[in-house]
């Protein structure tokens, strides 16, 4: 059950993350405004951004998730293990969204990835 858990915060961290970073690139909303009336016209723009409604979506499952991870695993295996999304994250930026990836981050997520392993042995 623990890994079922594991693979939903993971898997909806990453598509979160993924569609939070699509949405803002593809088209940025400048906020230099922020007297009460502005605010919600604001809000009311970010609601019709659906990758970024979407994405909000995804951060609740992963937190639930999280909390009942918290409820059937120990918090030192809980929060490093979660740290799999780093990897899939840097991968998958670099194949979808098309941004550079150093080699020292490459090296960031092997050593995430070989971490996530010890934990899973």
């Amino acid at each position: 059950m623990k890994w079922i858990m594991v693979g939903i915060i993971v898997g909806s961290t990453v598509l979160a993350d993924l569609l939070q970073s699509f949405e803002m690139k593809r088209n940025v909303v400048e906020v230099d405004d922020l007297r009460p009336g502005r605010i919600g016209r604001l809000l009311g723009e970010f609601a019709r951004r659906g990758p970024l409604v979407l994405a909000v979506c995804f951060m609740a499952i992963s937190f639930f998730a999280f909390m009942k991870l918290l409820s059937i695993a120990d918090l030192s295996f809980a929060v490093p293990v979660t740290a799999a999304s780093v990897v899939l994250e840097t991968v998958l930026a670099r194949l979808l969204l098309k941004e550079t990836v150093s080699p020292m981050r490459w090296a960031g997520a092997f050593c995430v990835a070989c971490g996530v392993a010890l934990l899973a042995v």
